[in-house]
């Protein structure tokens, strides 16, 4: 039988473990943002991100595709359809997972001395500590290499950070920041405590995107740091590129999880809304507009799955995930503004997911990557030619 709704057979490409997963993920995004995200949206707050980040922290899906440390150790499609599940709830829930997992978890799994893992990941994969990342500056976003904050090492080992990271999500609820800065010896990584001398964490206010997401400043006022601060592995930009690499991965599932809500959103409502004495999904246009979207939802998802066995199979390059971000991302504001015509003038309100979901990916465009650098990625890799200077 057809399903509308998976029209691919996509959940064929799923085996029992994948399907319970992303199973307990949707259950427990229906349960406790689909019922609340309007209002905390409306507001611009979430109150409860400390409580959401602890039943995260319970089934399992902070850190999800690490090993070891009170990780799940699951797969790469696993934590793709964690992401696309929360997503469809709202992309400010998923940036809280992302964030916490492949951005700050992941730098210190990956980067980070002994030391250093066993005192953070444990909380953080609980969701006792939330994580964030500090690299976006004011004056430099997709130019990392052009960051200003600075680490200076002192004649006793200590260092001293200056300097200021900003749109930094859950930056004023985290425990831990892991912060990069110049140094003379090139770019490094350090764990800067929550309550260190001189850090703070202003959160930014008046967003019209990822209004239910905790938005920071970091501001690092000559902080001093002892020695083993700095993660050990990580020298130059390979350090925190290779963590947007692994973030970027979850958004190209992410994106497909607020693109298959309005989607499912358009599709309910043009079967059931009447004009002209029948229901809008009677007439042509409309039809051609549902077959569009569905077409570009699916393709992304199949996207997603093929990108994620390759990163289960250990082959998955940085331009492939560039190509998924670049595409999912787009495709779905597209099937996001399609979607709101279909829903007419009912499509700006919050009674519906449409709006939300098509202001908070105006953020997603941009972030990790801007549909410009993305480009550029691809064009290098297709031409052999850098762009970029």
């Amino acid at each position: 039988m057809f399903d509308p709704r998976d029209p691919l057979g996509l959940d064929d490409l799923l085996d029992d473990e994948d399907r319970a997963i992303r199973d307990a993920v949707r259950q427990w995004a229906a349960d406790r943002v689909l019922p609340y995200v309007a209002d905390w949206y409306e507001r611009g707050e979430l109150p409860v991100v400390r409580e959401l980040a602890r039943e995260l922290g319970s089934l399992g899906a902070l850190g999800m595709q690490l090993e070891g440390y009170g990780c799940a150790g699951a797969s790469a499609v696993q934590y793709g359809l964690a992401c696309l599940e929360i997503e469809a709830a709202d992309s400010g829930i998923r940036s809280l997972l992302s964030v916490q997992g492949s951005l700050a978890m992941y730098a210190i799994h990956r980067f980070g001395s002994e030391e250093q893992k066993q005192q953070w990941l444990p909380a953080m994969a609980a969701g006792e500590v939330i994580g964030c990342f500090g690299l976006t500056e004011p004056d430099h976003g997709s130019d990392p290499a052009g960051m200003r904050t600075y680490a200076k090492r002192e004649a006793g080992g200590d260092w001293v950070l200056t300097g200021r990271k900003m749109w930094i999500t859950n930056g004023s609820v985290a425990g831990v920041a892991v912060v990069w800065a110049r140094t003379d010896d090139g770019i490094r990584g350090f764990l800067v405590p929550a309550g260190t001398p001189g850090f703070s964490a202003p959160e930014i206010r008046h967003k019209w995107s990822l209004r239910a997401s905790v938005t920071s400043e970091l501001v690092l006022d000559q902080v001093r740091l002892p020695a083993d601060a700095v993660l050990p592995e990580a020298t130059g930009l390979r350090g925190p590129l290779g963590c947007l690499n692994h973030a970027r991965y979850g958004i190209v599932w992410g994106a497909m999880g607020a693109a298959r809500s309005c989607f499912e959103a358009a599709l309910d409502y043009a079967r059931t809304r009447e004009q002209f004495g029948r229901p809008i999904g009677g007439f042509q246009l409309t039809q051609a507009k549902l077959a569009d979207m569905a077409v570009e939802l699916h393709k992304g998802i199949l996207l997603a799955h093929h990108l994620g066995r390759r990163m289960d199979a250990g082959r998955l390059r940085p331009e492939q995930v560039s190509f998924g971000k670049l595409n999912n991302v787009r495709e779905a504001i597209e099937i996001c503004r399609t979607a709101r015509t279909i829903l007419g003038a009912n499509g700006i309100s919050l009674e519906y997911p449409v709006m939300r979901h098509a202001t908070n990916l105006e953020s997603v465009l941009t972030y990790e990557g801007t549909v410009e650098m993305h480009q550029l990625v691809l064009g290098k890799a297709l031409t052999g030619l850098d762009a970029f200077r």
